[in-house]
């Protein structure tokens, strides 16, 4: 392994990091708002701890995450019938109404900032960062 494409990487992933974060409401829902709304309606109810497992957070970020979704409509919390303790969140029609508005805004962007790329080189970098987000789990 290179020392200078192991910089060059890590260097690369600050700025696209820095400037992906700088779109703090593209579509209208702020990054962790899009991230939690997209996580729930892609995987159906789950519970605050599964939640935290997935994105590596501690419970009481995504438990306060969770509440301000709840609060906005986005979400409703649903009663776990095995632990009466816990409960699992489900997204509303009006979160997955603003997650599908966020969704067409960021693919709108994506559109824009691929146009000059061929299809097998969008394919390729996709299947790299899906590559790579895999490793953050193993």
């Amino acid at each position: 392994m290179e020392e200078k494409d192991l910089e060059l990487i890590d260097y690369e992933l600050v700025v696209l990091i820095r400037r992906t974060s700088l779109d703090k409401e593209l579509g209208g829902l702020d990054r962790s708002t899009y991230t939690l709304l997209t996580q729930l309606s892609k995987n159906g109810p789950i519970g605050v701890k599964a939640l935290a497992d997935e994105f590596r957070l501690d419970v009481s970020t995504i438990s306060r995450q969770t509440t301000a979704l709840e609060a906005k409509g986005y979400v409703q919390r649903l009663p776990d019938p095995t632990d009466g303790r816990s409960s699992y969140f489900q997204v509303t029609e009006e979160g997955m109404r603003k997650v599908g508005d966020a969704k067409k805004a960021r693919i709108a962007r994506h559109t824009k900032l691929f146009k000059d790329w061929s299809d097998e080189e969008r394919q390729r970098f996709g299947e790299l960062l899906a590559r790579l987000n895999r490793t953050f789990i193993e």
